[in-house]
C-alpha cells in the first residue's frame, strides 16, 4: 500500500512496515488498521514523520508509532522511540511541549444510581473549586521558590508531606511520581515564573476532570484487582506540567536546535532538535524535563485531592464512606531511561513516548506489587460524548514496543475544523441528551473538543489489543466533565 507516497509493507492483520531507506537508521512500524489507514492518514503528514523520526542517531529496532497516531511537534503524537543510552541522542520534539501530559483514575464505593440524579450539583463544585482554563492559578498558596525547587526535585512525595494526599497514591503512581535526576539548577527563571501558582490546576484545550461510570468489564480478574465494579463512579484526570512544562520545553529547543548544529546531527526536520544524551546539552535537558514530570504528578495530585473534598462535601460523606482510590497515574509524554531487550541482550535505552502510554508486562518490578499478577494498568481516554477504556500491559508490549501502548482516541479533526462543524450546535445539550452534564469557561472548548473532533477509541484500543499489545480490563462513560 501507498499512502501520501509512502510505502507499507503489512506484518500482520494491524501491524505496517515503512521499509528502511539509505538514509533511515532503523524501518518504520505504525499499528493500525487497513480501515483506519486508508480514512485518516491520506492527509496526515504522520507517515512522514514516522520516517523523519528513523533519522535519530542511536535509535533503536524501529520508529514506532501507535493506532491514535496524528501529526505532532518533530515527532508524530503516538509516536515511540527508543535511543541507546550511551551513544544515542535525546530529542524535545519526542517529549512534547506538555511534559509529563498524563491520566489518573480513581475509583470510588459510589454507584451510578445515586450520583446521577445529583451530578448537576457534583459538576458546579468541581468546576468551581479546580482551576480550569489558559493561565488557571490558585488552586493552592502560591509557593515560595524554595517550595518548588522541593516539589520538582522531590516528585509526588512533596504533595503528601503537605496533606495533599496518601501515602498510598505514590505506590500507584508511574516511577512512583518521581524521577530522581531532576534538578532545579536548569530550569529558567521564567519557567519558576510560570510555576509558582499553577499546581492543582488543569489547565485548557484537551485536558479534563471526568466523572465516570463503569459500564463494562471485559477482564474480570483484572478489574477486582484494580478495585472496579459496573455501575461504579470513577474519576479520570487528564493535565500536565502546565506552564511550567511548556517553557521548559521551548527553552531547551533553542538550546538543542544548536547543539544539531555543534555536533554535525543532520535530520530531515528541525523540529526534531536534539542533542547526544551524553553531552551536557542533553544531560540539562534531560534534568529540565524530569524537573516538569515531577511537577506534572503534583499537579495531577493536588487536583485529584481536591476532587476527593469535592465529592465529599457534595454527597456530605466520611473519607471512609467515600472509599476513594488511586487506581493508577501514567504518563504519556516522557522520554525516561529504561533497560529493554533487543537483539537478545539487555541494553539501557532513552524510551521517547510522544501520546504514547508505557504498559509493562505482569511481573515487571516496575510496577506496583498489586498490579504484577496482571500488568500495569494502562488509561486510554476517549472523548466527552462516549467512552474510555482501561486496559492492562503484556509480554509482547516488552517484545515490540519497548513496553509502550496508544494513549487516546487522537485527531478526526483540527480545532478550527471542530468550531466550523459546531457553528449553530448546542453542544452542552446535545451532551445532556447523552446523558453527560459539562461546565467549561467557554463554548469555544467545548467546539474544539466536541465528540466529533476525535478518532472512537474503540477503534484505536480494538487494534492495540488484538495486536496483544495491551488488553482490555474495562470501558467507562462519562456522565460529568469540566473543562477549561
Amino acid at each position: 500500500m501507498i499512502i501520501n507516497g509512502i510505502e507499507l509493507k503489512r506484518i500482520t492483520k494491524n501491524l505496517w512496515e515503512i521499509p528502511q531507506d539509505e538514509n533511515m537508521k532503523v524501518p518504520g512500524r505504525i499499528y493500525i488498521s487497513e480501515r483506519m489507514l486508508e480514512r485518516d492518514m491520506k492527509n496526515e503528514d504522520a507517515l512522514k514523520q514516522v520516517q523523519n523520526v528513523a533519522h535519530l542517531p542511536g535509535i533503536q529496532k524501529f520508529s514506532l508509532a501507535m493506532p491514535d497516531i496524528h501529526w505532532g511537534y518533530g515527532f508524530p503524537i503516538g509516536g515511540v522511540a527508543a535511543t541507546d543510552f550511551h551513544d544515542g541522542v535525546i530529542s524535545p520534539g519526542g517529549v512534547g511541549y506538555d511534559i509529563n501530559c498524563g491520566v489518573r483514575l480513581a475509583t470510588t464505593s459510589l454507584h451510578i444510581d445515586f450520583v446521577q440524579p445529583r451530578i448537576d450539583s457534583l459538576i458546579k463544585n468541581l468546576f468551581n473549586r479546580v482551576p480550569t482554563g489558559v493561565g488557571a492559578s490558585g488552586a493552592i498558596k502560591k509557593l515560595a521558590k524554595t517550595d518548588l525547587k522541593r516539589l520538582m526535585t522531590q516528585g509526588v512525595a512533596w504533595s503528601i508531606e503537605n496533606g495533599l494526599g496518601r501515602s498510598e497514591d505514590i505506590e500507584h503512581t508511574e516511577e512512583q511520581g518521581f524521577l530522581k535526576h531532576a534538578d532545579s539548577d536548569v530550569v529558567s527563571e521564567r519557567a519558576f515564573e510560570r510555576g509558582f501558582d499553577q499546581v492543582g490546576t488543569l489547565g485548557s484545550g484537551n485536558h479534563f476532570l471526568e466523572v465516570d461510570v463503569v459500564e463494562e468489564i471485559y477482564d474480570a480478574n483484572a478489574a477486582d484487582v484494580m478495585g472496579m465494579f459496573p455501575g461504579q463512579i470513577v474519576v479520570q484526570i487528564h493535565t500536565g506540567s502546565r506552564g511550567f512544562g511548556y517553557q521548559v520545553c521551548d527553552d531547551y529547543l533553542k538550546i538543542l536546535l544548536k547543539a544539531n548544529k555543534d555536533f554535525g546531527i543532520k535530520l530531515p526536520d528541525k523540529q526534531l532538535a536534539c542533542a547526544p544524551l551524553n553531552s551536557s546539552e542533553g544531560k540539562n535537558y534531560l534534568s529540565a524535563m524530569q524537573a516538569a514530570a515531577n511537577f506534572a504528578w503534583n499537579n495531577r495530585q493536588v487536583i485529584m485531592f481536591i476532587a476527593k473534598k469535592c465529592f465529599q462535601d457534595t454527597f456530605k460523606m466520611s473519607e471512609s464512606e467515600l472509599d476513594w482510590n488511586l487506581v493508577y497515574d501514567v504518563c504519556h509524554n516522557i522520554a525516561k531511561v529504561e533497560d529493554h531487550i533487543i537483539n537478545g541482550e539487555k541494553k539501557k535505552v532513552c524510551v521517547h513516548r510522544k501520546g504514547a502510554t508505557r504498559a509493562f508486562a505482569p511481573g515487571s518490578e516496575m510496577i506496583p506489587v498489586k498490579y504484577r499478577s496482571i500488568g500495569q494498568p494502562v488509561l486510554i481516554p476517549g472523548d466527552m460524548g462516549r467512552y474510555s477504556y482501561v486496559a492492562v500491559g503484556t509480554e509482547k508490549a516488552m517484545m515490540e514496543t519497548f513496553g509502550s501502548s496508544c494513549h487516546g482516541a487522537g485527531r478526526n479533526l483540527s480545532r478550527k475544523k471542530a468550531m466550523m462543524n459546531a457553528k449553530g450546535k448546542n453542544l452542552v445539550e446535545e451532551l445532556k441528551q447523552r446523558g453527560v452534564t459539562i461546565q467549561a469557561k467557554g463554548w469555544s472548548t467545548i467546539a474544539e473538543e466536541m465528540s466529533d473532533a476525535y478518532k472512537d477509541v474503540s477503534d484505536v484500543v480494538d487494534v492495540i489489543h488484538n495486536e496483544g499489545i495491551t488488553k482490555k480490563v474495562a470501558r467507562i462513560k462519562p456522565i460529568g466533565v469540566i473543562k477549561g
